[in-house]
């Protein structure tokens, strides 16, 4: 699986994009098929506090799981992505079952 991380319109470090890669390699646990990641971080300037957006889009065969998540942090968005990541995936794999 191969995960891509693209920063917009700022420059991630490199522990911020260990961390999300170390998040969503785990993924991998619940469907083995998972071509591959990319995820998009993107600042949200409203007001005076700064929003953190993580989308992340998911390749699976025949299909593309997505999801988008904003928090005061990448950590905690990336970990309540991680977890709808999780949900999807498992539901898609039993779809895949059916039929």
């Amino acid at each position: 699986m191969k995960i891509r991380v693209e920063s917009v319109h700022f420059t991630a470090d490199a522990e911020l994009i260990e961390f999300i890669e170390k998040k969503l390699s785990k993924l991998e646990q619940f469907y083995d098929q998972i071509l591959d990641v990319s995820v998009f971080l993107k600042l949200e300037n409203s007001g005076q506090v700064r929003d953190k957006i993580f989308e992340a889009r998911v390749h699976v065969p025949g299909d593309t799981l997505f999801v988008k998540e904003v928090d005061k942090t990448f950590e905690s968005a990336t970990d309540s992505a991680a977890d709808t990541l999780k949900r999807q995936i498992i539901k898609h794999k039993e779809m895949q079952r059916s039929y």
